[in-house]
């Protein structure tokens, strides 16, 4: 087996990957500050109007591991670059959508792309780069995850500062056709045999978008309906349908236990180190979730600054990860993952405290540090603790690795936004809500580093 691309075919390959990350990962947030002119142009409320979110994310988070399957059986680089036409003939349908349920079902398909290309992103990854260099190879695709997750508002901001809601799709359109041509030829192909005894079964694809999308649709109930309507008939419905998906993922986990190679990767969960990467994950990428939603409650409501000063402070967060990302990917390999992921859970957790006790009337350099603390420390962690997630698997389940991976950043980020939920409906989102909230993600962040310590005894 060739070990990596030689270096001019890896930089080709490589752009291929991170930019068709870099749109998936986007279009998740991207459309979020033009849910009020989609639902006044295609005459929706603005409860209707959330599904133009929903759809893409139910779609994505429950079509992630079958995709991830697919590329273990049928080639990795196929997979991706189907999901990259799927998600790019999409965007058309998006900007030709002129009815609510009609931009839904083409965010529903875009997110089945978006699955294509997240399902088998590290996979890719870990055949494009040789052994050596593969942190490396892991710390690029991590800043650009990274830096996506957050940009998706400012993004759209300064897109819909010049033209319709429309053109946040339009824009996938030469990116997405730009890609299908160098992918085609730059990525390579699987090198590994098909698993012996995999397969794809539709009833375990059914269970597997029916445990995701029913643990989802109730979270985002209780996340965003529940803490305005405060009523009984809510409430049940939302736990309802937890209690649905709970129900499903019982039958279809005790399913996937007695397979080979199943489809939810529970052979890869029995990986000790494996399995604490999940954990530790989940925990880092549910205290991102919640720190970053609450921030802006907190530095223009509860700190009194205005949207620019707050945009600003901000900034200094995404540029402490894009600094430590790079430097953490060249220390893998020479420390233990384990490690260098629980010093960044560990500086993460600390800038979360820090920013929770901040004084009434802060100076803008006490935040700044405090934020740049909290990038530093989220980028530190995340290349070590993706380069785990890849290489603990064997090489032909790269393919559920990677699905697992896209799995614990979705289900994480999830779990913060229930939780903020949960504190805003029991507090006040001007008050001392957000602090609590930086508080709480600060305790998610410290068990994440504890997880992620532990991972030394292996």
């Amino acid at each position: 087996m060739q070990d990596g691309l030689p270096a001019p075919a890896r930089l080709r390959a490589m752009f291929v990957i991170v930019m068709g990350i870099a749109m998936s990962v986007l279009d998740s947030t991207i459309v979020n500050l033009a849910l009020p002119g989609i639902a006044r142009d295609l005459q929706a409320s603005a409860a209707q109007s959330v599904w133009v979110v929903n759809a893409y994310q139910v779609a994505t988070l429950g079509l992630l591991l079958p995709c991830a399957m697919l590329g273990d059986l049928l080639g990795y680089r196929r997979v991706y670059l189907s999901g990259l036409a799927l998600f790019t003939a999409a965007s058309l349908g998006c900007v030709l959508a002129d009815s609510l349920p009609e931009l839904a079902f083409w965010r529903a398909v875009q997110g089945l792309g978006s699955a294509g290309i997240m399902g088998v992103n590290a996979a890719l990854v870990r055949r494009i780069y040789p052994g050596h260099l593969l942190g490396r190879g892991v710390a690029l695709n991590s800043v650009v995850v990274a830096t996506a997750s957050v940009a998706g508002p400012s993004v759209s901001a300064a897109v819909l500062s010049v033209g319709p809601w429309p053109w946040l799709f339009a824009l996938n359109l030469p990116v997405g056709m730009v890609l299908l041509v160098l992918g085609y030829r730059a990525l390579p192909p699987n090198a590994a045999q098909r698993p012996e005894g995999a397969g794809l079964s539709w009833l375990d694809v059914l269970m597997n978008v029916l445990m995701f999308g029913l643990v989802f649709l109730g979270a985002d109930m209780l996340a965003t309906r529940l803490g305005a309507e405060r009523s009984g008939a809510g409430l049940a419905a939302a736990l309802g349908l937890l209690g649905a998906g709970v129900a499903v993922g019982v039958v279809y986990l005790r399913r996937q236990w007695a397979l080979p190679v199943p489809l939810f990767p529970v052979d890869l969960l029995r990986i000790p180190v494996f399995r604490l990467s999940m954990c530790t994950s989940v925990g880092a990428f549910a205290a991102q979730m919640l720190a970053y939603v609450a921030l802006p409650f907190f530095l223009l409501d509860g700190l009194g600054r205005t949207p620019v000063e707050a945009g600003l402070l901000i900034t200094a967060w995404p540029l402490g990860t894009v600094v430590a990302a790079p430097v953490a990917g060249r220390l893998i390999g020479r420390y233990p993952d384990g490690l260098l992921g629980g010093i960044g859970m560990g500086l993460f957790a600390a800038g979360l405290a820090l920013l929770a006790l901040l004084p009434e009337h802060p100076a803008g350099a006490d935040i700044v540090w405090r934020m740049a603390l909290c990038g530093i420390g989220f980028g530190l962690f995340q290349s070590p603790n993706n380069h785990t997630i890849v290489t603990s698997a064997p090489v032909h389940r790269s393919g559920g690795a990677s699905g697992m991976l896209g799995t614990a950043r979705l289900t994480g980020q999830t779990t913060g936004a229930v939780t903020l939920a949960m504190i805003f409906s029991a507090t006040d989102a001007a008050g001392r809500g957000p602090a609590m909230a930086l508080a709480l993600a600060a305790l998610f962040a410290g068990m994440a580093a504890v997880f992620s310590l532990r991972r030394l005894r292996y």
